[in-house]
């Protein structure tokens, strides 16, 4: 599937923030790119265009294309709560993102990667679709064979996020995604109700 694959830092300017994770790039030009991007002098942005931005913030921030998007949102606007809420939860129960918050993965990229690879098991099956979405009481491992593999190995050494919805054990590399996060449990900085309004219109 088509995925952005193009210079992250320069995405990260483009939102003044560091969406991806450290990146000393963007902390040396942490402006917007472009022959004008130093320039403080911008125009005030119109509603639509702050609209737009938030939703692209979204988009690149969990790795999804516009029509999952617009699916996931479809499925938010028929699901009990509030939409927006229900829109992060989404994407928070992804599987890849569930991987990247657990820590097997330092990056979002990185653990769609070795879902498709088949690195990853749900309730002890391979499952090969980073957009797998779980459900309270999966349990989220890494495949027998892969548990020596470095780069999970290092990530894993390198992570100290703690999440109180989700459960890792680090000697059986196995974690539980106990419940679907609340908005105040989700650490993004993305205004939902920006992208609700937008998709409204």
């Amino acid at each position: 599937m088509a995925r952005y694959t193009g210079p992250k830092t320069k995405i990260a300017r483009k939102f003044g923030e560091a969406i991806f994770g450290d990146d000393k790039s963007f902390e040396k030009r942490n402006y917007p790119p472009g022959q004008h991007g130093n320039n403080r002098r911008r125009g005030k942005k119109s509603e639509y265009a702050v609209q737009l931005m938030e939703k692209q913030k979204a988009k690149y921030t969990y790795g999804i294309l516009e029509r999952q998007f617009r699916n996931m949102f479809e499925k938010a606007t028929r699901a009990q709560g509030i939409t927006g809420e229900v829109l992060l939860q989404l994407c928070e129960s992804r599987l890849d993102n569930v991987v990247y918050r657990m820590g097997i993965s330092p990056s979002r990229r990185g653990a769609r990667q070795l879902v498709s690879h088949r690195h990853i098991t749900v309730n002890g099956e391979l499952v090969n679709i980073p957009s797998y979405q779980l459900k309270a009481g999966d349990v989220v491992g890494v495949r027998e064979k892969s548990k020596s593999l470095t780069a999970i190995q290092d990530s894993l050494a390198n992570s100290s996020s703690v999440y109180e919805w989700i459960t890792f054990n680090n000697e059986t590399k196995q974690g539980t995604f106990v419940s679907v996060p609340g908005r105040v449990q989700i650490p993004e900085n993305i205004n939902e109700q920006f992208i609700v309004e937008l998709y409204s219109k």
